[in-house]
């Protein structure tokens, strides 16, 4: 049972997302920085650095939004419609090697069709993600967020929700509303985003025992005894049979346990959490967004613009006091003091597959808002590490002192990197990552999922089509080089 009983606690969350807009609080007054925001001037590094016109960089970013959403569908395109319900079109976006539906990839997919101005396929994935993902079971603690992970058919794969997501869909839906205005119900983009971040900060804390649904006429999902087929379980289990070692891994059963849900965000630390539940402490560095967050400090409902003027700087800290000294790495997990968690096996947590975003993320920060150095160092101190590892070879995993934890070379974390030189003080390091990045194409196969989204949004960062958009546009490639934000 929940605690409080089911229908109370769906009526308090109800309450709370709907607080009136001239509640509480009187908006801060706001630093408009010296990056793009202020200069209205977003630069193709591209083209200043390696002499690539901005009719190619447009190319090149339209090439690869039409493979990634409608190339062949078993060698490229992510982005699957799927019928049509009384909202309009159904569409999502796979991650192909693990066989699912992610609201990182759902809401990463809403962010390149919003900046490229592709309105059915923002409206398709937004439909889907509401008509599946979103939590509406007032039995589930995880009531009013989105499901981190789903089946292709729209089954469950969880029932808890991921902090990231929820972030892309926020900031997509702000950009959507200021570049196409607000429909109705679900497309009016702006009371939507206001929810999503509203339940983000004030979702009561919910007690229940699973198993939990979605939906409140699903069946109940039960985690299954061995791993749903997918291109990554068969490669771990070819993997398990040339060490000799049992596949699948052996999961040990026990009671459910009471599961206690409340906010995405810490709010005496001002930081998203890793998760919501209660029981796992602690937050990622790569969900830190202070570039979003600062327009959320002016865009959001009034009495949450404080908070989330508050959260930019306390993301800025965490990237300084989380990252490495030497080689800028940051863990995929830390307390909010920035000490690394350690990884589930209890080893010592390490720089992994969620730590690629993170350089992109303080380096987007710095490149929007220019308002601290210490970004540029970070930046510049991760590309030195790497570049000494070879940019051509370096692994996607590492200990955070520099020891290689894979064998892999990864397209997605080399598209992240390469975003650190809108931060990395210019020169040969950063120069190199640019020209490694434009001379390396688009992921193709199992692993484009993840490393395709990065590739194409790291892309749009790099030629400056990937921007604050803050009033109406035309929709259609934007035109590289210094124009006014929400104009083209």
């Amino acid at each position: 049972m929940i605690h409080p009983l089911p229908a109370r606690g769906a009526l308090l969350l109800s309450v709370l997302l709907a607080l009136p807009a001239f509640a509480q609080q009187t908006s801060p007054r706001l630093d408009d920085g010296s990056g793009a925001y202020k200069t209205r001037h977003y630069r193709n590094l591209f083209a200043e650095r390696l002499g690539v016109t901005p009719q190619q960089t447009r190319e090149r970013i339209e090439q690869a939004f039409q493979k990634l959403f409608h190339g062949d569908g078993q060698e490229e395109r992510v982005y699957f419609e799927t019928g049509a319900n009384e909202n309009g079109t159904l569409a999502y976006i796979t991650d192909w090697a693990n066989n699912d539906a992610r609201t990182e990839g759902m809401s990463y997919g809403m962010m390149i069709a919003v900046q490229l101005g592709k309105k059915r396929e923002f409206d398709a994935l937004w439909n889907w993600s509401k008509t599946y993902m979103l939590t509406t079971d007032p039995a589930n603690p995880s009531v009013g967020y989105f499901a981190w992970s789903m089946g292709t058919d729209g089954s469950a794969r969880a029932t808890g929700a991921a902090p990231d997501g929820e972030e892309y869909y926020v900031m997509a839906l702000y950009f959507a509303a200021k570049r196409w205005g607000n429909g109705k119900g679900i497309y009016n983009y702006q009371a939507e985003a206001d929810k999503i971040l509203r339940g983000m900060r004030h979702h009561p804390l919910m007690t229940a025992t699973p198993p939990f649904r979605i939906h409140p006429n699903d069946p109940p999902f039960v985690q299954p005894d061995t791993p749903w087929p997918s291109p990554n379980n068969r490669h771990e289990a070819e993997q398990a049979a040339k060490e000799g070692k049992p596949w699948p891994p052996q999961w040990t059963k026990r009671k459910p346990q009471p599961v206690t849900v409340g906010p995405m965000v810490d709010e005496e630390h001002a930081m998203v959490r890793f998760v919501p539940e209660t029981n796992i402490p602690g937050t990622d560095p790569s969900y830190h967004l202070p570039a979003f967050y600062e327009l959320w400090a002016r865009w959001a409902p009034p009495e949450e613009r404080a908070f989330w003027a508050r959260a930019t700087q306390q993301s800025r800290d965490l990237f300084v006091k989380a990252t490495h000294p030497e080689t800028g790495l940051a863990p995929d997990r830390t307390d909010f003091d920035g000490k690394p968690e350690p990884m589930w096996d209890g080893t010592p947590g390490i720089f992994a597959y969620d730590s690629w975003r993170t350089v992109s993320n303080w380096s987007v920060d710095y490149s929007w808002w220019g308002k601290d150095a210490r970004e540029k160092t970070l930046a510049g101190r991760v590309q030195r590490f790497l570049a000494g590892q070879g940019i051509d070879k370096f692994a996607d995993r590492y200990t955070l002192d520099g020891k290689p934890m894979s064998d892999r070379h990864s397209t997605g974390m080399l598209a992240a990197a390469a975003v650190g030189s809108l931060a990395a003080p210019g020169g040969d390091v950063s120069d190199s990552f640019l020209k490694t990045f434009w001379n390396t194409p688009l992921p193709s196969g199992e692993q484009r999922y993840f490393d395709g989204m990065l590739y194409l949004m790291s892309m749009m960062h790099l030629t400056g089509d990937f921007r604050v958009i803050d009033g109406p546009m035309r929709d259609g490639p934007m035109r590289a080089g210094p124009v006014k934000a929400g104009t083209k």
